[in-house]
């Protein structure tokens, strides 16, 4: 067993060598191994770990937490949501989203975190500009939304209880927790530091910082198409408005058409029934 275990490094470094060309060392092997929960400062942090090649690390007053992986159906949920979210900024352009592991500091009271929210969204109306080459925000999101990964407890905790804590008391105004699983999904506003629930209305959330922006839960599983969307009263407002204007002068043409030929039938009804009345006279109509 001894041997086998030591084996294993020189065949990988020795195959590696192979494949790329380049000598490769045993602390190259070792640097592409998961450092969760190593102690390190901030400002090693930003320069190392921040935009790490191999993992995807958030920093929790001095310790690193690797962000776990997700798997298809986490995603697809996910991507279903930022596709709403998107058609909404296109529509009404009051905000900007920034996403790809792109994260933010928060300086607690009891201690500084560095956080990397699936998606942010950032209001123009926040004290904080997003530029469109900042790799990072410096200020406080006004959604933050995550994508809870089951792969284990502590990630799940550390998204539904850990973060809400902290983007709560740091002023981030909503907090959306998407769980394909539906166990902890949440929508959540800020209520004096303290995230409680959006209330539901017959299964619909509605943003209170994105006016207008609103959903059913059940679509988060379900996820309609947009054409489907486009469809729903719910969602009328802001998806696919070139299609919606679409339907809406297609209906038009309908309707016109509808009245055109009415108009006909009732002008030829009305020519018959004089016809009619000619020809009860003795007067050929057609002569």
């Amino acid at each position: 067993m001894t041997q086998l275990a030591l084996e294993i490094p020189v065949l990988e470094k020795q195959s590696l060598t192979w494949l790329t060309g380049w000598e490769v060392k045993s602390s190259d092997l070792d640097e592409s191994r998961s450092e969760d929960g190593k102690y390190v400062s901030e400002e090693l942090y930003w320069q190392e770990y921040y935009e790490h090649p191999d993992f995807s690390y958030e920093w929790n007053n001095g310790y690193l937490e690797e962000m776990p992986m997700t798997n298809r159906v986490e995603y697809s949920m996910y991507h279903w949501f930022v596709k709403i979210v998107d058609q909404y900024l296109e529509v009404h352009p009051i905000a900007q989203t920034i996403g790809l592991e792109a994260g933010f500091r928060l300086a607690l009271p009891n201690k500084t975190t560095i956080r990397k929210p699936d998606l942010g969204v950032v209001l123009h109306s926040n004290p904080f500009l997003l530029h469109d080459k900042d790799r990072k925000f410096n200020g406080i999101f006004d959604i933050c939304i995550e994508a809870v990964s089951a792969s284990n407890r502590k990630s799940i905790e550390r998204d539904t209880v850990v973060k809400r804590a902290e983007y709560g008391t740091m002023g981030v105004r909503e907090y959306y927790i998407l769980d394909e699983r539906g166990k902890t999904t949440a929508f959540l506003e800020n209520v004096g530091g303290i995230f409680l629930p959006i209330a539901e209305v017959n299964g619909v959330i509605s943003s209170t910082v994105l006016p207008g922006f609103q959903f059913r839960k059940a679509d988060l599983y379900r996820q309609p198409t947009l054409i489907e969307l486009a469809e729903d009263v719910v969602y009328q407002e802001f998806i696919l408005p070139e299609y919606q204007q679409e339907r809406r002068e297609k209906e038009y043409e309908r309707q016109r058409a509808k009245q055109e030929y009415q108009r006909a039938e009732q002008e030829y009804q009305r020519a018959e029934r004089l016809a009619a009345k000619l020809r009860a006279l003795g007067i050929d109509p057609d002569m």
